[in-house]
């Protein structure tokens, strides 16, 4: 089950737990995220900006700690929301999302993983999904789809950018 808390005008939290939690847990998560109101409903309405449900963030992995250490038991999962007025605003699609509304499918993740894509236009996809491959690694690619004499796929040009990554080569340092 997922429980909202509600902060400040903008601020959001929820909270995913696989048991039942108690009125005293429900005092001590507010506590915890400065004294927020326990928001009793199964969603929130409005638009709201927050992490996407496909990625913990380093904050909720933190978060869940402290209620462990704080005796609270069964939380899988802490997330901050931020309610925006428009369902247009500013953010970061890499690491954020859009959601209309949260409700109790806020972190719930399809089982079956979206269809393999064939990319027509490698260099098009680099931009569109933010890769920052070079230009010589663009080339390489379609090298490479030459040689096989077909499409690359999207997971392995994810996968390429991702072992051919500044992070993972430290290429500006000759790594």
């Amino acid at each position: 089950m997922v429980h909202f808390y509600h902060l400040s005008q903008t601020t959001y939290y929820s909270v995913q737990s696989g048991k039942e939690i108690t009125e005293t847990d429900h005092q001590k998560l507010s506590w915890l995220f400065g004294n927020a109101e326990h928001i009793q409903a199964n969603k929130v309405d409005g638009f709201f900006i927050g992490p996407r449900k496909e990625m913990i963030t380093p904050w909720s992995t933190n978060a869940v700690e402290i209620t462990q250490n704080m005796g609270i038991q069964g939380i899988s999962r802490i997330e901050q929301f931020n309610l925006v007025e428009t369902d247009h605003p500013k953010f970061d699609p890499m690491l954020q999302r859009l959601y209309k509304g949260l409700d109790q499918d806020v972190f719930h993740i399809p089982d079956s993983p979206a269809p393999l894509q064939l990319i027509d236009d490698i260099q098009q996809f680099n931009v569109k999904e933010g890769l920052a491959l070079s230009e010589d690694e663009v080339g390489y690619l379609q090298e490479v789809s030459k040689k096989i004499g077909r499409k690359l796929s999207d997971s392995e040009i994810y996968g390429f950018a991702q072992i051919n990554s500044e992070h993972c080569r430290h290429k500006i340092f000759n790594g």
